[in-house]
């Protein structure tokens, strides 16, 4: 039995999303990190804050959400390599291969881990490398 950290992660800002509430607090992880610094760049959170807990030995991540007239900015997050069937993309332009394909007809956004770091779609298609995708965001 594995755990998805990643997975979880998701779900505790999906959970925070359905009940509106103004931010949400998660373990800390570079990964997770990551993964938050391309929602704010990519406008979906309002902002992300590391929480050190000294007493604890514990760092934590408190991630403000972002809602416009009352509405969650993000529709929907959804995890999709998962640790029992893991998603690759290649960006290329030869046929016969895996190609990324555009979240919600580009007004979504794909978050890949890849050799150059955690990176968006759009800054992989600029460096033209692919990766295994993480998740996706619209």
């Amino acid at each position: 039995m594995s755990i998805d950290t990643i997975g979880d992660f998701l779900t505790i800002i999906r959970n925070g999303l359905m009940q509106s509430k103004p931010f949400v607090i998660a373990p800390y992880s570079k990964m997770r990190e990551a993964i938050s610094q391309i929602l704010e760049g990519e406008g979906f959170i309002r902002d992300y804050v590391v929480l050190d807990d000294v007493s604890a030995l514990k760092k934590s991540l408190k991630i403000f959400l972002k809602y416009v007239s009352g509405e969650s900015v993000i529709h929907e997050i959804q995890r999709v390599s998962k640790p029992g069937r893991r998603r690759y993309a290649k960006i290329t332009k030869k046929r016969g291969l895996h190609r990324l394909k555009p979240v919600i007809g580009g007004l979504g956004l794909s978050i890949l881990t890849t050799s150059r770091g955690v990176i968006s779609h759009k800054k992989a298609r600029e460096l033209g490398v692919g990766g295994e995708v993480i998740c996706t965001v619209w």
